[in-house]
């Protein structure tokens, strides 16, 4: 077992606070939900988690190595941001053999969903096809831990279903932070949830707490 250790994280822009102390931990074989209003600093920590944010102070340790750059996050911590990322005009099989190892490619292929699209390219799927694809690439790296911003934007409600099983499964063997809006599927299937408000995190055990903190009514 493994652990993401963030600690000590405070964010400004400008003179508004945005983070202030996050304390958090995610551990191989667990998922840890994020919940919070837009706006409220949830992909700005993520960011800085991956280390493509800067912050006014920040701690972050994986296993006994303390993370000072992107060399030192190579090979343990991936990241899937709510904005496309994969080249236009490559077909997906080959994106697939350049993104993830020899065993993972296979799995990959294997799906379902992804059969269909294998001969095209990014540029020709859909907004759902490509959340998917992307999804999937992030999932399946060689990266012991895994943040995903918004998997499940404009995914049908099938495929949602779909992919919060491949997240359950692939937890296994690695950790995972996911924030999403639909918090009911966060929810279903996250070991831990914390709520994103007034620039802290709140641990959160049902909907009832939700309501408490004021993120839901």
């Amino acid at each position: 077992m493994s652990r993401l250790h963030i600690d000590s994280i405070v964010k400004n822009y400008g003179t508004s606070k945005i983070l202030q102390d996050i304390f958090l931990y995610c551990e191989t074989g667990e998922i840890v939900g994020l919940l919070g209003r837009n706006g409220s600093g949830k992909s700005t920590l993520l960011k800085i988690i991956f280390g493509i944010e800067s912050a006014e102070t920040s701690y972050i340790k994986i296993g006994n190595k303390v993370i000072q750059n992107q060399l030192d996050r190579f090979g343990r911590l991936a990241y899937l941001s709510q904005h496309h990322f994969l080249p236009q005009n490559i077909k997906v099989s080959k994106l697939i053999s350049l993104f993830c190892s020899k065993k993972n490619i296979e799995i990959i292929k294997e799906n379902l969903s992804i059969k269909k699209i294998l001969s095209q390219k990014p540029r020709e799927l859909s907004s759902g096809e490509l959340r998917y694809l992307e999804t999937l690439l992030i999932l399946y790296s060689d990266n012991d831990f895994i943040l995903l911003d918004e998997p499940f934007h404009s995914l049908s409600p099938i495929v949602v279903e779909e992919l919060k099983l491949i997240i359950k499964n692939i937890s296994k063997e690695k950790g995972i932070i996911i924030t999403d809006h639909r918090f009911q599927d966060v929810m279903e299937i996250s070991n831990r949830m914390y709520l994103l408000s007034n620039t802290s995190l709140k641990p959160i055990k049902n909907v009832n707490e939700l309501k408490k903190f004021g993120y839901l009514k």
